[in-house]
């Protein structure tokens, strides 16, 4: 119990400095990160388990938020491909590196067969990168996760047999914390695609592009707007003002990280302008409003997108055999065999 009461009490502290001041923690990776994990997570319904929205979980999302970013470093191949996940560079006409690639609009659907599009035009799969996918890669893991945990809470509060109940408590308890993990993964990626950077071949600097505006060509200006600006300007009571209304029916998982990639594409030229006119300095109101807004997107994608996940949860079939979820809710399908195995 004073466990419980310590994590709480950490948890609200951690949430109360957010909202009070100007977040101080390091980098993108971190504060915007951390805030895109936390804004979600606030904002979810009450229709969703309450676990999901218990302060400390709330407050673990957010640190896990930043996990991608901690497995960096592990050596090859790990580094080289989970490093490319992070990003994808689509040129000012949403063409994946250049007019060879192919169009946002028309990403396959499986990432082998981007890959292999993408070598047949003489573009590295390394250089362009992959965030489409691992963002829907990422939330089709955490359907499947919340259909385990629909099946074993069920259970835990069915199930006659004193071990069987056991097991399926113990289990619920395992769903719960894969869950947080893996919605902290998702969450991460997501807000990778709410950084104008993460989306454009004008990644670190305009580049070697017509450059008609002159706009800056320093390699700084990622590091400088996502580290050091953000760490100083971001906060969670103006991210969570910014939120824009849920959006969820009709849901289509490609359609809608293709419409979100669209849209942070379309932040990038105005990033650039805001850069030239000199806003980004903590005097100006207009840079730390361009970074909360971009924050709140990411925060609105992952709220989105977790309900859509509860709700594809409960049409979806887990464990081997599979079972119906909803045939285990309803108390027409018992699951013990299809979730703890036979050998």
């Amino acid at each position: 119990m004073k466990r419980l009461t310590k994590r709480l009490a950490l948890a609200t502290a951690c949430v109360a400095v957010l909202a009070g001041s100007a977040v101080q923690v390091s980098a993108w990776g971190s504060t915007g990160h951390r805030l895109i994990g936390v804004a979600a997570m606030r904002a979810l319904p009450e229709t969703l388990p309450a676990f999901l929205r218990d302060p400390g979980n709330i407050a673990d999302v957010g640190e896990l938020s930043r996990e991608p970013d901690r497995w960096k470093g592990a050596g090859q191949p790990h580094d080289r491909e989970r490093d490319t996940a992070h990003f994808v560079d689509l040129d000012d006409n949403g063409h994946v590196m250049n007019a060879a690639g192919m169009s946002i609009d028309a990403l396959p659907e499986l990432k082998s067969e981007y890959d292999a599009q993408l070598l047949a035009a003489g573009i590295k799969v390394n250089d362009a990168g992959y965030l489409p996918y691992a963002i829907m890669d990422g939330w089709q893991q955490v359907v499947r996760d919340l259909a385990g945990w629909r099946v074993v809470y069920a259970m835990e509060q069915r199930e006659t047999d004193p071990a069987r109940r056991a097991w399926y408590r113990e289990d619920r308890v395992r769903r719960e914390a894969l869950t947080l993990r893996d919605i902290g993964v998702l969450s991460h990626y997501v807000g990778d695609g709410s950084q104008p950077h993460h989306l454009s071949i004008h990644y670190n600097g305009w580049g070697p592009f017509p450059n008609p505006e002159g706009f800056t060509n320093s390699r700084q200006t990622h590091s400088l707007f996502e580290g050091a600006f953000t760490r100083r300007v971001a906060r969670l009571d103006q991210v969570e003002a910014a939120m824009s209304a849920p959006a969820t029916e009709p849901f289509q998982m490609k359609a809608r990280v293709v419409g979100y990639m669209k849209s942070t594409l379309g932040t990038v030229i105005p990033f650039y302008r805001l850069e030239k006119a000199g806003v980004f300095v903590e005097t100006d109101p207009r840079g730390a409003e361009f970074v909360n807004q971009r924050l709140s997107a990411g925060a609105a994608e992952l709220r989105d997108m977790l309900v859509a996940a509860w709700a594809a949860s409960g049409e979806a079939s887990i464990g081997w055999p599979a079972v119906k979820v909803a045939e285990v809710e309803a108390g027409t399908a018992d699951p013990w065999i299809s979730m703890i195995g036979e050998d």
